[in-house]
């Protein structure tokens, strides 16, 4: 009877924990938004940037800067549309809402961040220190990964922590800002979507 009783005692907290979360998250996406990003990257390395080993985005060059926002702003229109269609498919399929307080809560802490983030990183490209902007970019999209995780079952955490940490190595070496961007929004991406999608068969 005891027994019992603890396990119901497990099971509501169970379904209190995920009805205050966001559980349609899709491995697929973070695979495909990794993807995207390492194409991107790719482009930007071989049509776009200077042809020197390291990467220095402090050169005056506005048209490179030009088609370097076109590219980033392209790469992050696919996986958002990715990430939105395949969530919705999980989400039906599950049954579950898409829209409701816990998904406003989680874009909330998440866009707060990235937004403050972003338009830091405007502010110093328009001052012309482009150095350090894929540390940036890493860094605050790290930030807001880990302040969105509280509202969504899974290790999403732990993919905010490696991009925060990996933001602040790519400071140190912001020579090679790219091959940094393209292993944390690309290769992490990828590896985090892989073993999200593992767990979703699993389930």
């Amino acid at each position: 009877m005891q027994k019992d009783y603890f396990k119901d005692l497990s099971e509501i907290k169970d379904l209190m924990n995920k009805s205050s979360r966001f559980i349609s998250l899709s491995g697929l996406s973070g695979i495909l938004a990794g993807s995207y990003a390492l194409i991107g990257a790719g482009i930007a390395y071989l049509y776009i940037l200077p042809s020197d080993v390291t990467i220095d985005h402090s050169a005056n060059d506005s048209m490179i800067i030009y088609y370097l926002i076109v590219d980033l702003i392209l790469i992050a229109a696919l996986s958002i549309f990715s990430a939105i269609i395949l969530t919705i498919k999980r989400a039906k399929s599950n049954e579950e809402k898409i829209w409701d307080a816990t998904t406003q809560r989680l874009l909330l802490n998440f866009l707060i961040p990235l937004v403050a983030g972003g338009i830091y990183i405007l502010i110093q490209a328009y001052q012309q220190n482009y150095s350090l902007s894929p540390a940036l970019m890493l860094i605050f999209y790290g930030l807001a990964l880990v302040n969105a995780s509280k509202f969504t079952i899974g290790n999403v955490k732990y993919l905010g922590y490696s991009e925060l940490i990996l933001g602040l190595i790519c400071a140190a070496f912001s020579g090679y800002g790219l091959y940094f961007w393209a292993l944390g929004f690309g290769v992490l991406h990828i590896v985090y979507g892989a073993l999200m999608l593992r767990e979703e068969k699993r389930q």
